[in-house]
């Protein structure tokens, strides 16, 4: 019975008051120890009291979102339904800046377009300091003109979606509401007041300059010449400026020319240098490649060699010595002579080194006497085959 709204309190928005704050927000209201301690049996006279005691405002806070008396008393002026007069009088208290807080609130909730406009604009002026408690129980510093802004503009305060209301400027459009009349026009209209005045004493001041300007012809002429010397000196500090100008555009120029010649100078030492270290690697790999095939050959050659010399090492002394008494045999001399081979087991080295001496003793022999030429080539051949025969050479 006591979280019901009492029954005399009309509908507003076209439900009960008690639905504007959301069901999960009510419930932990209605769990909290201030709406239970505090808040049971309040009347619209005696909230006034519980309401000067409020040192911050805000909505829930901490991990299981608590909420602050602030929304307790809230809670329960929509559960009880005040007096519109009762809720004015909390706005226009000056001494108490929460119970004016409070007051705005409620009426923000309930209240029509023109009565929020009309009650909330005034606050404006109320610049005192108010604490507000975050979502994260730590508290930050506001200002009444400040909350009371948030509720004309925004649509959402301390954890509580505001009912919309429509923009001034179209209820003043619809002539609902007059122009809003700052408290800052009479000030304003004092220093309008001032500054026409002083328009006035410059006009004045302008007409007496004038009647002194025709009264003196020499005033003119000083001042003619005053304003030629002026414009030959902008005309000069044009030229200096013209001139300035000229210089600095030349300067960019040459200096653009020279770092485009530096850059193509560098670019034609890079493709040089870049060239040369292209031709000097293929010289290298030239040089490796030319390296690796003398490599390659002698490789070669040495195995040949190194093949020969086993095969003539492999021979048994039986065989070495059937070889050399079979190449000493007249008939094996004969073949040797008629067709030029080699015996088996004969090196050409040592044919050709035969072949040598054969040719120096040939040389060597002089011409016979007896009437037989020893250059003739027949006489050679004889006494080659009988050298092979182991016979004496013609003389």
């Amino acid at each position: 019975m006591a979280n019901r709204t009492d029954p005399a309190a009309r509908s507003v928005h076209g439900t009960n008051p008690q639905n504007l704050v959301e069901k999960i927000l009510r419930s932990k209201i209605y769990q909290n120890t201030y709406w239970k301690e505090q808040c049971f049996g309040l009347t619209a006279e005696t909230l006034v009291d519980k309401a000067m005691e409020l040192d911050h405002f805000g909505g829930t806070f901490g991990g299981n979102r608590k909420a602050t008396p602030f929304m307790c008393l809230t809670l329960k002026m929509l559960q009880i339904q005040p007096e519109k007069e009762i809720v004015v009088e909390f706005i226009k208290n000056e001494d108490y800046k929460y119970v004016r807080i409070l007051g705005a609130f409620y009426l923000r909730l309930v209240g029509k377009a023109t009565d929020v406009y009309q009650y909330l604009e005034p606050l404006y002026n109320d610049y005192r300091k108010i604490r507000r408690k975050n979502s994260d129980g730590g508290f930050s510093l506001w200002h009444v003109d400040e909350f009371i802004d948030e509720l004309l503009i925004s649509d959402y305060s301390c954890d509580i979606a505001l009912p919309r209301v429509p923009k001034r400027h179209t209820l003043e459009a619809n002539a609902v509401l007059e122009p809003r009349r700052s408290a800052l026009e009479d000030d304003f209209e004092d220093e309008e007041e001032k500054e026409d005045e002083e328009d006035a004493a410059e006009a004045l001041e302008g007409l007496e300059l004038e009647k002194d300007r025709r009264r003196s012809p020499q005033r003119d002429r000083d001042r003619e010449r005053d304003r030629r010397d002026s414009y030959r000196d902008r005309a000069r500090d044009r030229d200096r400026d013209r001139d300035r100008d000229r210089d600095r555009d030349r300067d960019r120029d040459r200096e653009r020319d020279r770092l485009r010649e530096r850059d193509r100078d560098r670019d034609y030492y890079r493709d040089y240098y870049r060239e040369r270290d292209r031709e000097r690697d293929r010289d290298y790999y030239r040089r490796d490649r030319d390296r690796e095939r003398d490599r390659h050959r002698d490789r070669h050659r040495s195995r040949s060699r190194s093949r020969e010399r086993d095969r003539d090492r492999s021979v048994s002394p039986g065989a070495e010595r059937k070889r050399r008494h079979h190449s000493y045999s007249p008939s094996s001399r004969r073949r040797r002579a008629d067709d030029g081979g080699l015996e088996e087991g004969e090196h050409r080295v040592e044919r050709d080194e035969e072949e040598k001496k054969k040719k120096k003793k040939t040389k060597k022999e002089p011409v016979a006497t007896g009437g037989i030429d020893l250059e003739d080539p027949e006489i050679i051949a004889a006494n080659k085959l009988r050298a092979e025969l182991g016979l004496k050479p013609l003389r």
